[in-house]
């Protein structure tokens, strides 16, 4: 999963990408209104957490040209105003949910959690290649009944590879969906989580679903 941080505090932002990144997300930080509108317009976000005052574009205007483009993910509006008629205000604008300042970083968990759920249920349920099932709403993955312990970011990349099954995933594409914008994309880390997926998902199997397209990428097949 990826999300977009919106934030001009940079002790704010700092502090809730380290906390989603221990969750196993993907984080993508921007510290004022313009730069959070190019990177939401640009990038496929699971959810964006979005501040209210924010410099150059404040967050109410960033919100609704975002549903005005056609961007449907899900938006937490994030502010230190906490009165009715904000909440009204940011929820009008196209926001999915309002938190007030300051907040609980267990609750911030439970609202992204929550919205996920909520996008989920637009949308399927379960991913499936051949016998290999993922859950999306219970985060479980078995294969041929047998139930699959992931780590988050293992979890991550195998959903990207089943939801486009059957295409071919370059280095580069993985890097953005399942990595934050800072990744460095010269290092053999993807590989190495492929490796690790291979080991879980298709050792022991006759069939095996993971694929290596040499010199272009991965392919899971079922």
């Amino acid at each position: 999963m990826r999300i977009l941080v919106v934030e001009d505090e940079k002790k704010i932002a700092d502090f809730v990408k380290r906390g989603l990144r221990e969750e196993g997300y993907a984080v993508d930080v921007a510290h004022d209104g313009k730069e959070g509108y190019l990177l939401a317009s640009a990038n496929d976000y699971d959810v964006i957490i979005l501040d209210l005052m924010l410099p150059q574009m404040d967050g109410v205007t960033v919100c609704k040209k975002l549903r005005e483009a056609k961007v449907e993910s899900p938006i937490i509006m994030l502010t230190a105003k906490d009165t009715v008629q904000d909440k009204v205000t940011g929820l009008d604008s196209g926001a999915d949910d309002y938190m007030a300042k300051p907040f609980s970083f267990e609750e911030l968990l439970a609202r992204i959690r929550a919205a996920l759920r909520k996008k989920e249920a637009r949308g399927a349920t379960r991913l499936q290649a051949a016998d290999l099932i993922m859950d999306l709403i219970n985060h479980k993955v078995t294969r041929g009944g047998r139930e699959i312990e992931l780590t988050a970011k293992e979890y991550a990349l195998l959903e990207y590879l089943m939801r486009n099954a059957g295409t071919i995933i370059t280095r580069t594409m993985i890097s953005e969906h399942v990595w934050d914008i800072d990744f460095d994309t010269f290092t053999n880390v993807i590989d190495v989580y492929i490796s690790y997926l291979r080991n879980k998902i298709d050792h022991g199997y006759k069939k095996k679903l993971i694929h290596t397209v040499r010199g272009r990428g991965y392919l899971l097949k079922a």
